[in-house]
């Protein structure tokens, strides 16, 4: 009777502290987007906090993602017609591709984004595991949302239009 007791009380001993770990989840989440460092093509850093006053898109990406690419042009759109307010961190995870891939693919393409690499494992850290994983930041620096997959073009760009237009 007193093992059976024990046990109880140290399931229920786990279960608060998962329920924990699941609470703080959100928090370690906040401060990981808050923090995050990526480095540029050429290998400087970058952080987010340099972007503050902006919507800032972390599009987390590879250039054999279909749907990431798909989205390319209409963020690029975005960015022409919002450019002191929106920015695009177009980020490679590292999945498949390292910086060399990611600067001979924005050398081909002339979306107006910055190209940087996740050198520091934010995409892992954030629970990443597929692409496109995008993370939307607000003007302050704080985490709006972590989306995984793709609405499509007139989708994502819809739905970024009234991020920024909700901001400013």
């Amino acid at each position: 009777m007193i093992l059976n007791r024990l046990l109880k009380l140290g399931f229920i001993a786990i279960l608060i502290a998962s329920f924990t770990a699941c609470g703080s989840t959100d928090d370690s989440a906040e401060a990981i987007v808050e923090n995050a460092v990526f480095a540029d093509l050429d290998g400087n850093q970058v952080s987010i906090k340099d972007f503050e006053g902006k919507l800032v898109l972390i599009d987390f990406w590879e250039s054999w993602c279909g749907p990431c690419l798909q989205v390319f042009p209409t963020m690029h759109e975005l960015r022409e017609e919002y450019p002191d307010e929106f920015e695009v961190l177009a980020v490679t995870v590292g999945l498949n591709e390292g910086p060399e891939d990611a600067r001979r693919f924005a050398a081909e393409h002339d979306y107006d984004f910055n190209w940087l690499y996740d050198d520091t494992g934010v995409f892992t850290k954030l629970g990443g595991q597929g692409i496109p994983f995008k993370v939307f930041v607000d003007p302050d620096g704080k985490l709006i949302s972590i989306e995984m997959g793709s609405y499509g073009r007139e989708g994502d760009y819809n739905k970024t239009k009234e991020l920024i237009q909700e901001f400013f």
